[in-house]
This record gives structure tokens, sequence and C-alpha cells, in this order.
């Protein structure tokens, strides 16, 4: 048979602060029983995600994940993000929950992707859709481009941003005239994100003016632009 539906059933320590977080995302409630199982149904759309309330739960603890599969990964995360700014005042990238931004994924043949990790400690890991790209992501190209790629996997994958940030400032510490200044930006202002997760302010402000030292062109400015706008949501972050 075809057209089955999977909903994932994930854990929580609180179907209201769940309920909370997924209507600032633009989730309404389809379901909630408080007995003999405290539960909450969401849905955005044709997304359904599905909680149930565990006493005592540790969201750090959580091993909860589901996979989302969108033809639109940039304008999810856009409404994602609009959702969070006007309820939050910032898009969250540190803490629980938190959203990282939409990259392409080595260790997913180069398919951008972004996670939402939300009060449960739950990663919604959203995906484009493979038969959507006009064609696969080339491998990273130099030195720095390597880097962030390594740094990503880590960090929005794995969650090992200790790790990821590590990895970028070995790189950023040995300059070479080769190096593109355009993922130079990305390096540094991606840099300046870990920080935030990692509750280092200080770096985070330090590579958020180190970024606009990077002598840019016109057409490197061009392509950096995207990148800008990041560093302008985390530095709203950091007021």
């Amino acid at each position: 048979m075809s057209n089955e539906v999977t909903v994932p059933l994930l854990p929580c320590g609180s179907i209201d602060d769940i309920e909370n977080f997924y209507g600032v995302l633009g989730f309404s409630t389809t379901y909630k029983q408080r007995k003999p199982n405290a539960a909450v149904g969401l849905r955005r759309e044709d997304l359904h995600l599905q909680f149930f309330e565990i006493a005592g739960f540790e969201p750090e603890q959580s091993y909860g994940s589901c996979l989302v599969l969108t033809e639109d990964i940039a304008g999810l995360h856009r409404a994602f993000a609009a959702g969070m700014r006007a309820a939050y005042g910032k898009v969250l990238v540190a803490g629980v929950p938190r959203m990282t931004r939409p990259r392409a994924r080595k260790n997913a043949d180069g398919v951008g992707g972004f996670s939402v990790v939300d009060p449960g400690g739950n990663w919604i890991r959203v995906f484009q859709k493979p038969d959507t790209m006009s064609a696969t992501a080339p491998a990273a190209a130099g030195r720095l481009a390597k880097a962030l790629a390594n740094a990503v996997v880590l960090a929005d994958s794995k969650g090992d941003v200790g790790q990821a940030a590590r990895i970028l400032d070995s790189a950023l510490a040995r300059p070479q005239d080769d190096d593109d200044p355009v993922t130079h930006v990305e390096v540094v202002v991606y840099r300046a994100e870990l920080a935030i997760a990692l509750d280092d302010r200080e770096t985070a402000v330090e590579m958020l003016a180190r970024v606009e030292r990077i002598a840019l062109n016109a057409d490197e400015t061009g392509r950096a632009a995207p990148t800008f706008e990041i560093a302008a949501d985390l530095a709203a972050a950091l007021r």
C-alpha cells in the first residue's frame, strides 16, 4: 500500500513547554490529554509531531530525534526564525531550546540541513528533499572550507560544539595567502555562533568584530551577504 504517514512520538518533561515552543514555530495543537498519560499532538501544514511527558525527564539526556524532509528548507527556517524573533526577540542559538542554521552537511552527501532542539532535548533534523535539489553540492575546497565542513558535522549534527570550535580555532590560527575571503567570513561568523552556544560572550564579540576587518571586493561582499545577515542575528542575540 502507499500514502502511509508516520508521526514521530517523542519524549519531554512538560507537554506545556513543548506546546508553547512549537506554537512559536507556527504549529497548532491537534490533540492534548493529561490522563492517563500526558501527551500532545502538533501540526504545521503537513508536518506532524507528537510528544509524551515523563516526570523528571532531563532534556540534556534525551536521545529523541526525527528527520523532516522539505522542498523549501530556507523558507521553513525563515518562518521558524521569524517566530523566535517575535516571541523571544532573537533566534535561539544556545542552550535548550535552540536552532542551527541551514548548512550543507558533509555527512549527508552535501544535502542542506538545520536542526531544532526543542525543550524536551529532541533533535528535529530538517533536510532539503534530495529530489528537489538541482545538483549535489560540491565537496569543500580549500583548507578553511574543509575545516568549516568538519565543524558543521560536529556541532550541528552531533552537538559537539567544543570540538567544532577547536577545529575552527586551529584553522584561523594558520592564515594563508590563498584563503578565500568569503569562506573566511563564514568561518569567523560560525565561530562566533559556536562561542554563543558555549556561553563565551568575549569570543563571540571578538569574532563579530574580526569579521568586519576582512577585506572583500564588491563581488565577494555580495556573496557574503547571507553570512553578514547571520552575523547581525548573532549580534542581536548578544544584546
